[in-house]
């Protein structure tokens, strides 16, 4: 009976997707204004625990438990959640990093086999093995002193796990072999200045409690040259077209706010970890506002993607 309701709600809710996806216009850049936006603050010492406001000592661990609980049925969660939509997203994602290009990447200034790319968050490594397959595994054959370098990172080691045993079968043993898994903070980077050309971050930053903070650590650990993208789910529908965003995104909190923590209590057992996670999408700041913190924090060339249905976006920056 529980695997027949599953299905059911697994194939409404693909419906509904395709509805949404299809509706929206073709994707298209938006360059972000430059116009100042001032960030709303919850205190010196306080930030967001999803809609409470917590201690900012205390969110790093809040969150570790959240994503504890959840690692094993993250990537599950993800297929249910989305109707299969966040495996294009980061298709689209890494796409866009160029790595598979070199005349793409670093306006052709980078030989393909020295890259030094670092993923945030990187979880369960389905950004990792994305760039990992795009790179290939001639990229990772050592010529004249130089070899690509992958790091595949994540403040929880649970989560880590969860990639450690995925990597074989999804990118064989071959490349497998030639990723570096890390524990790492964001807001605490522990790789010298200048050693990536690439760092990557997915459904990742919007946990981060200082935000701006692993903004500047990622700018300090970038080549000069180098970019930083970020995807992430938008707080409301944008980007797409004005007089269909408020319609959609009526939907899209309907359905985050009374579905998504329901399936975590079904298929995971915990509605309350997914409840979080709903809440802080809502919290994390907008498109614009992302954009005007990546300048601040040194970037240039910052641009911003919406992709359909308004729900993620791409952020991309260079430290020049």
């Amino acid at each position: 009976r529980r695997s027949h309701l599953l299905k059911r709600l697994s194939f409404h809710r693909k419906m509904l997707f395709r509805r949404l996806y299809h509706a929206a216009l073709p994707v298209r850049a938006v360059r972000a204004s430059s116009a100042a936006l001032r960030r709303s603050s919850s205190g010196e010492g306080s930030t967001h625990f999803g809609n409470t406001e917590v201690p900012k000592s205390e969110k790093p661990s809040m969150v570790q438990q959240v994503f504890s609980s959840v690692a094993s049925n993250y990537d599950v969660m993800n297929d249910l959640m989305s109707g299969g939509l966040h495996r294009l997203w980061k298709d689209g994602f890494v796409a866009k990093s160029g790595v598979q290009d070199v005349t793409n990447f670093m306006k052709g200034q980078k030989v393909r086999g020295s890259l030094a790319v670092l993923d945030l968050a990187g979880g369960t490594g389905d950004i990792g093995f994305r760039v990992a397959r795009a790179l290939g595994a001639g990229a990772f054959i050592e010529e004249k002193g130089e070899k690509a370098r992958l790091v595949i990172s994540d403040v929880n080691e649970d989560m880590l796990e969860v990639g450690k045993s995925r990597a074989q079968s999804a990118i064989g043993a071959g490349l497998a072999k030639e990723l570096e898994w890390a524990v790492v903070d964001a807001m605490k980077i522990p790789y010298e200045d200048e050693s990536f050309d690439l760092v990557t971050i997915a459904f990742g930053l919007r946990n981060v409690t200082d935000q701006d903070k692993a903004l500047g650590e990622i700018y300090r650990v970038l080549r000069p040259g180098g970019r930083f993208m970020c995807l992430e789910f938008t707080p409301a529908v944008t980007g797409l077209n004005p007089s269909i965003d408020s319609v959609l995104d009526s939907v899209y909190r309907a359905y985050s706010f009374n579905v998504i923590p329901r399936l975590g209590a079904m298929v995971a057992g915990d509605a309350d970890s997914y409840q979080y996670l709903v809440e802080s999408i809502r919290q994390f700041p907008p498109p614009e506002l992302l954009a005007t913190m990546m300048r601040e924090a040194g970037f240039r060339q910052v641009v911003f993607e919406a992709l359909p249905p308004g729900v993620v976006a791409i952020h991309s920056g260079y430290k020049l």
